[in-house]
């Protein structure tokens, strides 16, 4: 099932991906590029920190693919997408918690301390999202106010607790994918913010 729900999250990073590529007036190569960098940027990331090889995406060399097709499709349909802007916010929330349970269950693997899981949870999440937003010029979305790395602090930590409690796997997927995605989706639904750090003073 998380595999599953893994593939369904990289093809709807890849085509919101698509349209921040084509904010940028990127061409087809570019496209394919962002794509990739924001579907898989985050596991990547995280196996190039932790040594954990080899990478997803040359192990499945198809979720290259996947997710190319899924961007050059976005760039046809970008009309059609805008339309249902809100069914991909709800897509992009779901691969947010299911990447951080993978970033997890990577860490566990590789028997880090608990910190380290759950940091390694956090990269898996947000860190495609930060790097496209770099590409594409922007300020990360990771850094302004949305509450998107706390749900995905909160997704691993709910999924570490139940395994250190000795809760089955399955258990702590589900009741993490549950609770992560609910405060991501309530923090949309209600436009909850985290605090901002405002200063203007200059020092010179």
């Amino acid at each position: 099932m998380l595999h599953i729900l893994y593939i369904i999250a990289i093809t709807a990073e890849a085509m919101t991906a698509a349209l921040s590529a084509g904010r940028r007036d990127m061409d087809w190569v570019g496209v394919c590029i962002i794509a990739w960098v924001t579907a898989l940027g985050g596991g990547t990331v995280r196996n190039v920190l932790f040594g954990h090889y080899p990478m997803s995406w040359v192990e499945h060399p198809e979720y290259l693919v996947i997710t190319a097709v899924a961007a050059l499709l976005a760039a046809f349909i970008a009309s059609i997408m805008t339309k249902l802007k809100k069914l991909f916010l709800y897509l992009d929330a779901l691969g947010l918690v299911v990447f951080t349970i993978i970033g997890c269950q990577v860490g566990q693997q590789m028997h880090l301390p608990y910190l380290i899981v759950l940091f390694s949870g956090m990269i898996t999440g947000c860190a495609g999202g930060v790097l496209r937003d770099v590409l594409c010029n922007e300020v990360p979305f990771l850094f302004r106010k949305e509450i998107y790395a706390s749900a995905a602090i909160v997704t691993g930590a709910v999924y570490i607790g139940i395994e250190h409690f000795h809760g089955s796997e399955m258990l702590a997927t589900v009741l993490a994918a549950i609770i992560g995605l609910t405060l991501r989706l309530l923090s949309i639904r209600f436009e909850w913010h985290m605090p901002k750090f405002v200063y203007r003073d200059e020092w010179h």
